[in-house]
């Protein structure tokens, strides 16, 4: 029997169980019929996050803002560790300009600011942009 897994829905936020050995085959959600694991990164907002937190795969927020200088450039970053983590990994954006409330929630103090959530719980938090290499290499060693 292939253990399976519970996966939030990045598009209408509904859970899906899947075939942890299936991840990487574009499964589709039930709800939406829209792609469940993605190879880029999808738009956390107030709205999405208690569902988005759920389920067995972490989740990496990068809290960012428009206006910041250090949030852009790491945004490629993000991007290219997005492609690499699929199926281990899911990547999401929180704009903290367009989302106040929950930033303040979470304590964010300064961006970009990293937050590694795993089953609903805050596993580990970065400040600061990282290299790709870097990135992955944190997460690995966070058993990602």
């Amino acid at each position: 029997m292939t253990d399976s897994l519970v996966v939030p829905c990045p598009h209408c936020n509904g859970l899906n169980r899947l075939p942890a050995d299936r991840l990487g085959d574009a499964p589709k959600c039930g709800r939406c019929k829209q792609q469940v694991v993605l190879q880029t990164p999808f738009v956390l907002t107030e709205n999405s996050y208690a569902s988005q937190v759920k389920g067995d795969l972490p989740l990496l927020i990068d809290v960012w803002a428009d206006w910041c200088g250090p949030c852009k450039a790491f945004a490629p970053v993000f991007e290219q560790a997005a492609r690499q983590l699929s199926g281990r990994c899911r990547l999401a954006k929180l704009d903290s300009e367009a989302n106040r409330t929950l930033a303040g929630q979470l304590g964010i103090r300064s961006i970009p600011s990293l937050i590694l959530m795993r089953n609903g719980r805050e596993v580990v938090r970065q400040a600061g942009a990282l290299p790709l290499q870097a990135l992955l290499e944190w997460l690995r060693s966070k058993g990602v």
